[in-house]
């Protein structure tokens, strides 16, 4: 299967444009003295313990993918840094942190307002939450352009017709402000930004392979069985499709719409 788990062991390496985009929500959250905090989506654990670098207090990361966490134990684990392997919507923490970081996970969340929910129970008062994330539906159009012609290959086409979207998206940053607006959170910032950046082709596509890749070629996101070589086919369709986006320089200039919102609990 394609997810998280497969891709775990190179993720830290190719999660370029995650970790850029990660620097500026740490800007905008301000962690520092004491302060208890949540890594939601932690993956391998890389921000996690630059944010245990923030502050003195207790750092807990918290990953879906068993892989992950394996990952992130082997590197990281301290007297103040620890992982664990779970859900956020299965999070049963009450009052425990000042602080929760949600980078790059919030587009993953299959039920938005009970992951929000176990946010907000998870905060002391005054506490606040922070998320970046991939923020519309056309939330990277470079990645979008390769994959309509996976959509249209006469090997691929067929199977790609059965494929659900697994990702939660909305259009505007008040749409994103609602939702924790909807479980107690008063939002002090939403925005969404356009971000763009230059790669060759081969940095796109480990790119694209560091997240993305785990929905789009993970069985579960398929009505019936994938074909024997359709994985294959996939790879080598969306890699030719980013060369053929390269400008004169072999450079692609990647787009990203991105979600940056901080929300305190209100109590």
């Amino acid at each position: 299967m394609s997810d998280f788990n497969v891709i775990s062991r190179r993720y830290e390496q190719a999660s370029l444009v995650q970790r850029a985009a990660a620097e500026f929500l740490m800007l905008i959250l301000q962690i520092g003295g004491q302060e208890d905090v949540l890594d939601l989506g932690c993956g391998t654990g890389h921000l996690s313990q630059l944010i245990s670098e923030l502050t003195t207090g207790r750092v807990v990361g918290v990953d879906p993918a068993p892989a992950m966490i394996a990952e992130a134990r082997s590197k990281y684990s301290s007297e103040r840094v620890s992982f664990e392997t779970g859900d956020a919507e299965a999070l049963s923490s009450v009052s425990e942190y000042d602080v929760i970081f949600c980078n790059s996970t919030l587009q993953w969340f299959r039920d938005p307002a009970r992951a929000l929910s176990g946010c907000y129970r998870a905060l002391r008062p005054g506490g606040r939450m922070g998320i970046q994330a991939p923020a519309r539906s056309d939330y990277c159009p470079n990645f979008l352009w390769a994959i309509s012609d996976v959509a249209r290959h006469p090997e691929t086409a067929a199977t790609f017709s059965r494929f659900r979207n697994p990702w939660f998206f909305r259009e505007t940053a008040d749409a994103y402000a609602d939702i924790f607006h909807d479980v107690g959170f008063v939002v002090k910032f939403t925005q969404i930004v356009d971000t763009s950046a230059r790669y060759s082709p081969e940095q796109v596509l480990k790119i694209f392979e560091s997240g993305a890749v785990a929905g789009y070629l993970n069985p579960a996101c398929y009505e019936g069985p994938l074909p024997d070589r359709y994985v294959e086919s996939f790879r080598r369709i969306v890699a030719n499709a980013f060369r053929a986006q390269a400008d004169n320089d072999q450079h692609i200039d990647l787009l990203f719409h991105r979600i940056y919102l901080v929300a305190t609990h209100s109590a």
